[in-house]
């Protein structure tokens, strides 16, 4: 299978045989685990015991062989062993004499390279991008340029994007600056940096969700760990939401909205995300309206509705219409002092996060514990997945209301059900988006000046780096408290938000202040992320999505479904943008 290679176990030694047993090196203070007995050697017949196990191919393992009596640990070998190798382990005696045993390991087929299809994917959008590079250049020729825009429309489509999702315009004036002056001719457009931030992480969001190829990097870490694409996708797209909301709130509010009006929107918006994320979204959806029993109750979009909910909720609630005499006396911080009542509240919810992570009693677990439970720390915490996260969904929504498969089930084989989009997790995803609302105030009173909105993304980029290099000690286990997706730890937040800033810094100064690059075509799904959410998840086993596959252990096969499902969403996007329909909630 995908993910295994074949290891054939000799044993020339007599009796007694011998017990293997294995660890993954991505699993942290686990336990061995037993793979097979290997029988001793027939001595007249001159005969090796054998034993065949699967091994995992992932991560390097740490073979132990043990003799069967006395448990006398013989030979310990890492290895990291390749996808479809055949192997073999031959254990004998090199001295009778000493009885010194060895133990080799002989490669009898070599292992595939399932990287291939990646490489050959990646040509073939890289062709895609040269042929869009040469047409781009075409498009500098008068007469095609003129015919394409005369097809296209594309003034009336801009037109309907900006009026429709709160684009700032000319006549409007920034309440918060305090030397207001009209928006210039290149200020009119929508921030497409924002759009381009939020489709990229959508689309490979999207892409994961699929499968990733079935490759096990494009997926979740099981526990701790370094900080990949899959483990920062959902915290980039709460990022880019928090900095939507700082653009949204302000335009309508200029524009004249009240703010009990605004609330309504807010209200009705949050209903609608958990709405959806409880009734469309849950995996359970198709089992029909009365499966109430093992309906999933956290999930991504109930998350971001809640998260929504309170950080607008706080931007509405503590907005200015007029600037203060803090900003005056310290134009460096204009965009922090006068909110200084949100800075409280959020460190007033971390506090509360830190201490019912590390104080909470947990029942038959050590107070503070942030570990995965099951194999792990030795086997001495079984039932502790999560600590006081784990514990707190489980007391309050029940065991059959949360998720069933975490990614600690298969690297620690945890038992206990447990939701990475939990109670006590959405406080630190309130945090990053509070992180994004901090970047949209940024965009809205340093208008139009570039270095100074770069030049602050980049320094609460350092911030949020230097407080992770504190709280991790820059290691991926032995930290104050390391970097974990599953439990959105403090770190897991910093981390992801000062990666979320350079992310933003370069898409920022790449599209929308050198425009050597449109957004496209990351832009689309962006303006329409919601649908793309949804339809990806409703439509995911239905063709052309999903086909039946000659061969469901190939690599080649998972990649080009999954690739082809993710592009057909952007081709959708496109076409929805093209005829200006843009699904808002």
């Amino acid at each position: 299978r995908m993910d295994q290679a074949l290891l054939l176990v000799r044993n020339e030694l007599p009796a007694p045989g011998l017990r293997l047993a294995a660890r993954s090196g991505s699993c942290h203070q686990c336990l061995y685990q037993f793979l097979a007995f290997v029988p001793p050697s027939n001595g007249s017949l001159r005969k090796p015991g054998t034993a065949s196990v699967m091994v995992d191919t992932q991560h390097p393992l740490t073979l132990l062989l043990n003799s069967s009596v006395g448990d006398t640990e013989l030979c310990k070998i890492q290895y990291h062993f390749g996808e479809f190798g055949n192997y073999s382990l031959v254990v004998k005696t090199l001295s009778a004499s000493t009885k010194t045993v060895s133990c080799d390991l002989i490669i009898n087929e070599g292992p595939i390279n399932s990287y291939l299809p990646i490489l050959f994917a990646f040509l073939v959008y890289m062709g895609i991008l040269a042929v869009l590079i040469v047409g781009r250049l075409f498009m500098k020729i008068d007469p095609v340029r003129n015919w394409v825009y005369k097809k296209l429309n594309p003034r009336e489509t801009d037109r309907l994007i900006n009026s429709e999702l709160g684009s700032p315009n000319t006549t409007d004036l920034i309440n918060c600056d305090p030397t207001p002056h009209l928006w210039s001719t290149a200020s009119r457009q929508r921030l497409h940096s924002l759009d381009t931030f939020r489709g990229f992480s959508l689309v490979i969001m999207v892409f994961v969700n699929y499968g990733g190829g079935k490759y096990w990097f494009f997926k979740h870490e099981s526990w701790n760990g370094k900080l990949h694409f899959p483990s920062a996708l959902f915290s980039r797209f709460v990022f880019i939401m928090g900095t939507s909301i700082a653009l949204s709130l302000s335009s309508m509010l200029r524009w004249g909205s009240s703010k009990l009006k605004v609330l309504r929107k807010i209200l009705w918006r949050s209903f609608l995300l958990i709405l959806l994320g409880i009734i469309v979204v849950n995996p359970n959806y198709c089992l029909g309206p009365l499966s109430w029993d093992n309906l999933r109750i956290p999930g991504v979009l109930q998350r971001l509705g809640f998260t929504y909910l309170v950080v607008a909720g706080l931007e509405l609630l503590f907005t200015k219409a007029e600037s203060g005499t803090w900003e005056a006396l310290y134009p460096a911080l204009q965009d922090i002092l006068p909110y200084w009542p949100q800075w409280i509240i959020i460190l007033m919810l971390e506090v509360t996060w830190l201490c019912l992570t590390f104080l909470l009693p947990v029942p038959g677990c050590p107070r503070g514990y942030l570990g995965p439970g099951g194999i792990g720390d030795f086997g001495n915490y079984p039932n502790c997945t999560g600590g006081a996260a784990g514990y707190i969904d489980r007391l309050l929504l029940g065991e059959k209301h949360i998720y069933q498969h975490p990614s600690s089930s298969v690297t620690y084989q945890t038992t206990m059900p447990y939701d990475p989009e939990g109670i006590l997790g959405t406080i630190n995803s309130i945090v990053i988006a509070f992180l994004g609302l901090q970047a949209g105030k940024i965009t809205l009173f340093y208008k139009d000046q570039h270095k100074q909105i770069m030049c602050r993304f980049i320094i609460w980029s350092i911030i949020m780096g230097i407080i992770s290099a504190i709280l991790t000690k820059c290691s991926k286990e032995e930290g104050f408290i390391p970097i974990n997706k599953n439990l959105w730890s403090i770190s897991y937040v910093t981390t992801t938000g000062c990666f979320a800033f350079i992310l933003l810094l370069l898409i920022y100064y790449l599209v929308d202040v050198k425009k050597l690059w449109s957004g496209a075509p990351f832009s689309y799904p962006g303006m329409n992320s919601i649908l793309v959410y949804i339809g990806h998840e409703v439509f995911e086993n239905y063709f052309p999505f999903k086909w039946k596959m000659q061969d469901s252990q190939s690599h080649a096969e998972h990649l080009t479904q999954n690739l082809a499902a993710t592009t057909l969403w952007v081709i959708i996007s496109y076409l929805l943008y093209r005829r200006r329909i843009f699904w808002k909630i």
